[in-house]
């Protein structure tokens, strides 16, 4: 269990919150300090006063969660034992499924104990020092996938870290589809063009088609100058770029 946290009895005990959300429920509360935190992210104008600045509250609250659900970053509020206050939409879809990282009982965690040792001495490092840290955590040789830690908490507040998971494909199918909407390509150039934001190589995705390599070279060059790219590598630094589109699903949540 994360950062020698005690046992649920001794914690009541102790008059310790227990943990503050279910591992990945469709539906997470974010509690008063965790919203400061957040709301520290990105400051709009000064607080509510007056009658009705509690609605006005709650609604900034709710529409910062929507706003944090669209961006294909997964985002997690973590406090300094180790308890998940908030995860947004893509946070809590990676780590439903084989992340390194994972939730249990509210806490965060890692599969390899090696990442566990990683994650506590950051966490540990981001409440005490306000020390921000990137790290890497998977299997050697599998998918190792990077996260940044960087402490939000102000003097006086519950602690909290911020962890920022890492980018698990170069974009999303909604955006690489709206790009090729947008700059006219042809269904067969999409597909191409999909290939190559997977860094597929071009003699693979000729095989992968039953076509030529000279056709898929072709559709590259076609496509290279629809979008203006100089080459690949730039179509590829292109659709690294682009901005999120949510899905009807992340909208629900």
């Amino acid at each position: 269990m994360l950062l020698d946290t005690p046992p649920p009895a001794t914690r009541a005990g102790q008059g310790l919150p227990p943990p503050l959300i279910p591992p990945a429920g469709p539906q997470l509360a974010l509690p008063m300090a965790a919203l400061t935190s957040l709301t520290a992210l990105a400051p709009l104008k000064a607080p509510p006063s007056g009658p009705g600045a509690g609605l006005n509250l709650a609604l900034s609250s709710r529409a910062m969660m929507r706003m944090l659900d669209v961006i294909d970053y997964g985002m997690l509020l973590v406090t300094d034992e180790g308890q998940v206050a908030y995860g947004n939409g893509v946070a809590r879809a990676d780590l439903a499924g084989m992340h390194p990282l994972l939730i249990e009982d509210g806490l965060l965690s890692a599969r390899r104990p090696e990442d566990l040792l990683l994650l506590r001495g950051a966490l540990q490092a981001a409440s005490r020092r306000a020390m921000q840290s990137l790290l890497t955590v998977g299997e050697p040789g599998g998918e190792r996938v990077g996260l940044s830690v960087v402490p939000l908490a102000e003097p006086g507040e519950l602690p909290t870290t911020l962890l920022v998971l890492g980018k698990r494909q170069a974009c999303e199918e909604l955006s690489r589809d709206a790009y090729a909407r947008h700059h006219g390509l042809t269904m067969a150039e999409t597909r191409v063009l999909a290939s190559l934001c997977r860094g597929i190589k071009p003699a693979e995705i000729a095989r992968n088609f039953g076509v030529k390599l000279a056709t898929v070279r072709t559709q590259i060059g076609s496509i290279r100058t629809k979008t203006g790219a100089r080459d690949i590598r730039d179509i590829q630094h292109q659709l690294s770029r682009l901005p999120p589109l949510p899905t009807l699903m992340r909208r629900g949540s």
